[in-house]
């Protein structure tokens, strides 16, 4: 009897073996994903995170928008600052799963379009912070490296640079099939555009590190060479997330508590410098106060930077008296008298623009970086391409003119004339409006247009140049930060990184 339980026993569980695996696989939990879902994820995240980081602080240090309550960005206490350190290391983790699903197959579009992201995400997180794990990034899965060395930022710049014109290479001679390409809209049509993007970035960031390279043969050789180094033409070629009007792919500012969102408004700096200007698109930028609408006489009025608390709060007569951010970037609830709700489709995330690209060929002529075309026409090309872009996407219902004056490009404040260096960068100011850190990395750089630190600041009267490094990498990488910390400088928000030394 025993003997023959035993065999039941044993028949019993050899016929249960063959479903084990079945079984214990969760189909909910894929071990693989596919190059399409891990590359829309990225774009997806990384832009959602431009959004966030210009709304947080890149908006406010550039004095683009202020802060009524709350204040503590605009004081320039910041504390830790990590989604821009969070976001590309977690991120990157995808593109390496990229990397590694394609192997040595670098005709695969999927290859080089990875090689731009990696290439703009990383120079996001060292323009951000300065030294960073970089060559030893993203090696703890296959590798074992869970510490990773902090590189040089000069080295950094060095890997990025040359990673983009690979990519560039590489896609002039890929394979056409592209899914999951939220930024372009993928297939065929969108691998010029990437290679558009991959050249266009070298010139930012060739630009960016010109003070301490000579880097006007290598911005040359990419403007005189528009068949191999093709560049923006247009806006039609500007690197931006267009946002659905339903979730899950909604602008992230809608998921904000509407307190939240009207604790922002729009600067004193903003609204002064374009009025002065006569420019329409302070009024994409802000609204009306509520106090002048109800007074007849409509006029958007900023709010200095960095006020106290108290002082914040009690500017121009009260919160009424301050003007809101424009509908285009506004909640879905925030609505003033008699103005039509705002549409959930119109917000964009921008990556790069053609008005960037312009701008960039306007300083790189004019400081004889280049000897192709002419400063003036890069200027005015800047400067028409960013009113034709807010023209093109502000809806009708909002009833918004952004028409450019007659006159706005001849008027004394913009003419080509004069102190033209100092006009490129407060032009190239304001079409870095919502670009995410881009206008306070290039602040950095040339100090134009000016930043006065508030009365109220906390950072003895000095604008922040840097983030500090998340407090989480004393323990879990504390050797390798405390040598690009000794390296560096101290780690604080003023201490310079070798870009801008």
């Amino acid at each position: 009897m025993k003997l023959f339980k035993i065999f039941i026993l044993a028949g019993l569980l050899a016929s249960c073996t063959k479903d084990f695996r079945e079984t214990n696989t969760n189909n909910n939990n894929p071990t693989n994903v596919t190059p399409d879902l891990l590359l829309s994820g990225v774009i997806r995240n990384m832009m959602n995170r431009q959004v966030n980081s210009a709304w947080g602080i890149g908006n406010i240090v550039v004095q683009h928008h202020a802060k009524i309550q709350f204040v503590n960005e605009d004081r320039y206490l910041w504390g830790e600052q990590n989604s821009v350190w969070d976001d590309v290391y977690d991120n990157y983790r995808n593109l390496q799963n990229i990397f590694t699903t394609l192997g040595q197959d670098t005709t695969n579009p999927y290859y080089g379009v990875s090689l731009v992201l990696k290439s703009w995400m990383f120079a996001q997180a060292t323009d951000a912070y300065g030294d960073i794990p970089y060559s030893e990034a993203g090696k703890a899965k296959l590798e074992g490296v869970y510490q990773p060395a902090y590189d040089k930022q000069e080295d950094i710049y060095a890997g990025i640079l040359k990673d983009l014109a690979r990519a560039n290479s590489l896609l002039a001679v890929s394979g056409t099939t592209l899914d999951g390409d939220i930024l372009f809209g993928g297939g065929a049509a969108s691998i010029i555009k990437w290679r558009k993007l991959a050249n266009s970035l070298r010139l930012r960031y060739l630009l960016r590190m010109s003070k301490q390279k000579n880097v006007s043969a290598q911005m040359q050789a990419i403007v005189a060479d528009a068949v191999n180094n093709p560049v923006f033409t247009g806006n039609a070629d500007n690197a931006e997330m267009v946002y659905l009007s339903a979730a899950p792919n909604q602008w992230p500012l809608y998921t904000s508590r509407v307190g939240s969102i009207d604790e922002f408004r729009v600067s004193k700096t903003l609204s002064d410098r374009l009025t002065a200007l006569g420019d329409p698109r302070l009024k994409v930028f802000g609204r009306p106060t509520q106090t002048s609408v109800t007074a007849g006489t409509p006029k958007i009025q900023g709010i200095p930077n960095g006020l106290s608390d108290v002082d914040a709060l009690a500017y121009n007569g009260g919160v009424q008296g301050v003007s809101r951010v424009g509908y285009t970037f506004a909640c879905l609830v925030c609505n003033d008298l008699n103005q039509a709700p705002p549409d959930p489709a119109a917000p964009r995330a921008l990556l790069m623009t053609y008005a960037e690209l312009q701008f960039i060929l306007a300083e790189a002529r004019e400081k004889n970086l280049i000897s192709t075309g002419d400063a003036a026409t890069y200027y005015t090309n800047g400067i028409t391409a960013n009113f034709d872009y807010w023209k093109s996407i502000v809806p009708a219902q909002y009833g918004i003119d952004v028409t450019m004056p007659a006159g706005y490009l001849t008027q004394t404040t913009v003419a080509y004339t004069g102190d033209v260096l100092a006009k490129i960068a407060l032009q190239k100011w304001i079409a870095f409006y919502f670009n995410g850190l881009e206008a306070w990395y290039d602040w950095r750089r040339t100090g134009m247009p000016e930043v006065i630190p508030g009365p109220s600041n906390l950072n003895n009267n000095l604008v922040p140049v840097r983030f500090i490094y998340p407090l989480k990498e004393q323990s879990l990488n504390g050797v390798h930060r405390m040598e690009a910390v000794t390296r560096q400088g101290a780690d604080n928000l003023n201490t310079k990184m070798w870009l801008i030394k």
